[in-house]
């Protein structure tokens, strides 16, 4: 106890100062050798570790961005094919359209032709018809007044006025 009392760490004395500093020179210096190496290379694989995330994300970050202009120029793309398309297609609506009408025209005008060509030939039957019927009708009012023989001219003209009569109720 006696030595502790003689003890004062603001005044140390000279062997105390010496052992104190020898072997705080000893602990550094291994400390520097075989710890701050170690640390200093941690230190500089964790350095190189963060650049190379940092460089992966900025390369990243370059390729989606690359990736986001080329989806953009994809659906420019895309739109414009979609619009391409709807041209083609309202075109080719049109052009069926078109198609149709001037079919549908062509077979309106066939049959209208056709029509009046059966209208020309039903007319031409009738008139022949109607002039067969006519002639017949002469040569029997002609045969019915060459058999009677009639003795004035007023009774020959009621009798064809008859005869006319009894066509015109047939």
């Amino acid at each position: 106890m006696l030595l502790l009392a003689d003890f004062s760490p603001i005044k140390p004395d000279f062997g105390l100062l010496f052992w104190t500093t020898v072997f705080f020179l000893i602990f550094w210096f291994g400390i520097g050798k075989f710890a701050f190496r170690a640390i200093a290379n941690g230190l500089k694989q964790r350095t190189q570790d963060i650049q190379d995330s940092l460089n992966q994300a900025k390369k990243a970050r370059e390729e989606m961005s690359q990736l986001v202009a080329e989806n953009e120029q994809l659906l420019a793309q895309a739109r414009e094919e979609r619009a391409q398309i709807l041209r083609e297609a309202k075109e080719a609506k049109e052009d069926i359209i078109a198609e149709a009408r001037d079919k549908a025209k062509k077979d309106a005008q066939g049959i209208i032709n056709n029509a009046k060509e059966a209208i020309e030939n039903l007319k031409q039957e009738a008139m022949v018809d109607v002039k067969n019927q006519a002639g017949l009708l002469a040569i029997d009012i002609a045969e019915k007044v060459m058999r009677k023989e009639l003795q004035n001219k007023d009774d020959h003209q009621k009798y064809v006025n008859t005869l006319l009569d009894e066509f015109k109720m047939n």
